[in-house]
């Protein structure tokens, strides 16, 4: 449905910074007519999806919005049960942890936790990031069957965000092979100049994946000959491996089945 399209681009548009002030502009870069957009507006407003800030100073995400995403949460009990789990991640590694799960071809970021140190990541809750060019994402597709991830993929345009990033179905493939035969996937600056990260598997009962963790940070915490990259592997399989089981994965289950 147009206008449900429209209000969300919408949404998205006003989560992103935009406050649309200037009617003329926001209306040019959502490619809709100013008249709708003044519509929407009102109509977002008036549903308490957003609110104006006063003085002319535009529109923010409002209240509305906090209270869907809070009950989608609720119902998704690995995001209740990972944030401990990467709390203590963050604080045993000092680097940001997430939980993302796959929508589309697009990452969602669920829960991130951070440590108390002063480089952190900067990815919100609720972030939406491209699978193919991220390391939760690559995890997850690794972990899919191979059919699955190229029928996913068919006909998409693979966006490049550093040159480390796949921009073809066959490249993606072949880096999803390498993520699978290591059992997490890595990123040097792949994502990010300057920033470094490391995912694995989150796994339900039937094997297929749920999301996947990560931890990201300083690019010199993750180059192969640092001190601290036995630490992040280890503890990346060790709370994969411990939210799996408690999302009801079993190895030896998923074998005797």
């Amino acid at each position: 449905m147009p206008p449900v399209t429209r209000a969300f681009a919408l949404l998205r548009h006003i989560a992103a910074g935009n406050r649309c002030r200037n009617m003329s502009r926001a209306a040019a870069e959502l490619k809709i007519n100013r008249t709708t957009l003044i519509r929407l507006l009102h109509t977002l407003e008036r549903e308490q999806m957003i609110e104006q800030t006063g003085e002319g100073g535009g529109y923010i995400l409002s209240y509305g919005v906090l209270e869907l995403a809070s009950h989608m949460l609720a119902g998704r009990d690995i995001a209740r049960v990972a944030r401990p789990l990467l709390a203590r991640l963050a604080a045993e590694t000092g680097l940001s942890a997430h939980l993302g799960v796959l929508t589309g071809t697009d990452v969602i970021l669920l829960v991130r936790e951070t440590p108390d140190v002063q480089l952190v990541s900067n990815i919100r809750e609720g972030s939406r990031l491209p699978a193919h060019a991220t390391v939760m994402g690559r995890m997850i597709l690794a972990n899919l069957p191979r059919a699955e991830v190229e029928a996913l993929f068919k006909g998409t345009d693979f966006a490049a965000i550093t040159a480390q990033t796949p921009t073809t179905l066959p490249s993606l493939l072949t880096q999803l092979e390498q993520d699978r035969e290591a059992g997490l996937a890595w990123s040097v600056a792949f994502f990010e100049e300057g920033i470094g990260s490391c995912a694995g598997a989150v796994q339900g009962p039937d094997g297929r994946p749920l999301g996947a963790i990560s931890v990201s940070g300083a690019q010199s915490a993750f180059d192969p000959g640092s001190d601290k990259h036995d630490l992040i592997a280890c503890k990346i399989r060790e709370t994969a491996d411990r939210l799996s089981s408690i999302m009801g994965y079993s190895a030896t289950g998923i074998l005797a089945g």
